[in-house]
């Protein structure tokens, strides 16, 4: 049997037993440099030639739901794991600690970091990824929630779907496999107590747990475009949305530490790390359940997502003798997705990156002392006034 060619993902049956299999398709090597539309091209008519210089791969790997507190609480491996990546001469890790949402649920946060903009208040506004795939990148996505993102939550800026769905901004895009009705509900609620993306139980398809699709394609992916020989090697935009954190209990996100960690693992002792720069962060804390309803706590941890950063050391040496220490600095300062998003930017335009990006990014220390209405952030979500 023929399979197209964008058809990233099937379902084999022999008998009573079932599996999802993965691919990626057409093989990196097969795909052209994308030509942005002209009324939607992203990069300004200085920058329209070829970016020379050394450009760093993104892996971007976002966890729903998940509070700095709660990352420690329930990844133990993967915290263990994370410290190991920290390598003086090779890596560079940081982390956060006042990192802040910038809403309740995922909305405001995420628009911020992918639009840079709550409310984009302009027509088709593209997501952080076309802006790399624009810049000769790359870009895969994997939504393990059966959502697109963009449809979702920028759609209804656009003047035709096709600026908000993949086929603008993706090389490779995975979600079906998600929506299946294993589980994915195909009727009634999508989102209860006991299946689908907010289960409060071990959240699995065909035997195995969901997330493992998606680190199998994204390992699939790394592997196929990392084997092109190396001067003909494009960079690469790879991002992994995983919802183990979005539930009441907080006890879901445990059954991501094996997988996650040993994913980083492999990133540490394959050196792509050395040529890749690292992104493991939240939206928000948990914001259902016990703990957040009733205790300050809870309301406190909800505001302050995790985030932590690894670059390679010759990106940290070139961004800390710019920013004078911004990133030392910043991981005991008032900081939100906004200034992701901004780094984001900085990062795909490497080296030819426009100041006013850096200077609104993470590599340009914030003011000691920012208030959160400095940063964006509304009195209401601000945790200073829990």
């Amino acid at each position: 049997m023929l399979v197209d060619d964008n058809i990233q993902a099937v379902v084999v049956r022999c008998g009573a037993q079932s599996k999802i299999v993965t691919r990626v398709s057409p093989p990196p090597s097969r795909i052209p440099e994308f030509v942005p539309p002209a009324d939607t091209d992203t990069r300004p008519a200085d920058l329209r030639s070829k970016i020379t210089g050394t450009r760093p791969n993104v892996v971007f790997l976002f966890v729903d739901a998940m509070s700095h507190r709660q990352f420690y609480r329930r990844l133990k491996r993967t915290a263990e794991v994370l410290k190991t990546l920290h390598q003086p001469g090779k890596t560079h890790l940081t982390e956060l600690y006042r990192y802040h949402s910038l809403g309740v649920s995922t909305d405001n946060s995420t628009k911020a970091m992918y639009v840079g903009a709550i409310d984009p208040g302009r027509t088709n506004p593209l997501p952080i990824w076309a802006y790399y795939r624009d810049r000769g990148y790359v870009t895969a996505r994997v939504e393990t929630s059966c959502e697109d993102w963009s449809t979702t939550y920028i759609s209804q800026y656009h003047r035709s779907k096709r600026y908000s769905i993949g086929e603008r901004s993706l090389d490779y895009e995975l979600s079906s496999p998600f929506c299946m009705p294993e589980f994915y509900p195909a009727t009634g609620n999508s989102f209860g107590n006991f299946k689908g993306p907010f289960s409060i139980i071990a959240r699995c398809l065909y035997g195995r747990h969901v997330h493992e699709y998606g680190f199998d394609y994204i390992d699939q992916l790394r592997h196929e475009l990392r084997s092109v020989e190396k001067s003909k090697r494009r960079p690469y935009m790879l991002m992994l949305n995983l919802m183990e954190g979005h539930e009441g209990t907080g006890e879901v996100l445990r059954t991501l530490d094996n997988r996650l960690s040993l994913f980083l693992e492999d990133l540490r002792s394959s050196g792509e790390l050395e040529d890749t720069a690292l992104f493991l962060l939240s939206d928000h804390g948990l914001h259902m359940g016990l703990n957040f309803a009733f205790l300050n706590s809870g309301q406190i941890e909800h505001r302050n997502p995790f985030f932590s950063m690894v670059l390679p050391a010759w990106l940290h040496e070139q961004v800390d003798s710019k920013g004078r220490q911004g990133l030392r600095l910043n991981e005991q300062r008032l900081t939100t997705p906004m200034e992701t998003h901004f780094t984001l930017k900085t990062l795909a335009n490497w080296p030819a990156y426009e100041d006013a990006d850096f200077e609104k990014s993470l590599f340009n220390a914030v003011p000691a002392g920012r208030t959160c209405e400095q940063a964006g952030i509304g009195s209401r979500i601000c945790k200073c006034k829990v």
